[in-house]
């Protein structure tokens, strides 16, 4: 890893992927250190005790801090090393993956990632700062953040279905609510279905919501689905994984690096993680990260090997 420590902090998430991430742990470990790497490992089931692990090995100059897991376990990773240089190596294997989609990093192929971690070549990216948490990726707020509650809830099926039956799940309670945005301190009051604030493109299992966000540019893409009802926006939502909804009527697209968020009994998810009760701000932070990252991204998916994570 040129010119860093080759001590590396792996954190695994014993419950991502449904085991897959716990399966994944040890050869992606020795993988690691057949690349003549020091792996630590932080393999503890609660966030909170597992937080204090890896801050503490960031303070103790670890050379990087490996996630393997899903979106979840790269949102915990980021309150560690953002804004601190110590650059962030993620084996992508969980649920949704939408980090590791945004940035182009293999997907569910470990033989592809350790590569790409025993490099050591690293991208600079700018993170969201949403009160006192980081995020990656998009803060959903409204029916998207619903829909995100209830997938959470859920054990089955995995990925982009799970959100579609939570979709479909949240239907019947559909209706707009009165938001008021400040963009960079101009005010935009709209009655919405959701209202989504993308660092990165895409949230559930690939659902390109902010599809022309930019990790590099300093600015958010905010996207707004006006009021309307259930049937159109099941026309619009699907048209999301390809990035066509933008072009729909309900849809409206905004550019911010200061984003304001308030509206009546809506809670904000980032990365899959609940954050808090709107009223809420969102501020860019342009490079607060350092991902380890492959010079061309060639994302692969559903590949798994190295022995199918040792079965």
């Amino acid at each position: 890893m040129p010119g860093v420590s080759r001590e590396i902090a792996l954190l695994v998430n014993p419950t991502a992927g449904r085991g897959r991430a716990a399966r994944a742990a040890d050869p992606v470990a020795d993988g690691l250190r057949a690349a003549g790497l020091a792996v630590r490992e932080i393999r503890v089931p609660d966030p909170a005790a597992a937080l204090r692990m890896l801050r503490s090995e960031v303070r103790s100059g670890v050379g990087a801090v490996v996630a393997v897991g899903g979106d979840g376990t790269v949102s915990l990773a980021l309150q560690a090393v953002a804004g601190t240089g110590v650059p962030l190596g993620i084996v992508a294997i969980g649920s949704g993956n939408d980090f590791a989609r945004s940035v182009g990093l293999p997907v569910g192929d470990l033989d592809a990632a350790i590569p790409v971690i025993a490099a050591g070549r690293t991208r600079t990216l700018d993170l969201g700062r949403a009160e006192d948490r980081w995020f990656g990726t998009v803060i959903a707020s409204g029916f998207d953040s619903r829909v995100n509650e209830r997938a959470n809830a859920m054990t089955w099926p995995r990925g982009r279905m799970r959100y579609n039956r939570a979709v479909v799940a949240e239907l019947p309670a559909l209706k707009p609510v009165p938001y008021e945005l400040e963009l960079d301190g101009r005010t935009v009051e709209v009655e919405a279905m959701l209202v989504a604030v993308g660092n990165g493109t895409s949230y559930g299992g690939g659902m390109k919501i902010c599809p022309d966000a930019d990790m590099t540019d300093g600015m958010f893409q905010i996207t707004v689905v006006g009021a309307c009802g259930r049937f159109e926006l099941l026309r619009v939502l699907p048209r999301a994984y390809s990035g066509r909804h933008v072009d729909h009527p309900a849809v409206t697209t905004y550019s911010a690096s200061v984003v304001a968020l308030s509206a009546p009994k809506v809670t904000a998810w980032a990365d899959g993680e609940r954050i808090a009760p709107l009223p809420l701000t969102a501020t860019t932070v342009p490079g607060a990260l350092r991902l380890l990252a492959p010079v061309l991204p060639a994302p692969r998916e559903n590949v798994i090997t190295s022995q199918d994570a040792a079965r």
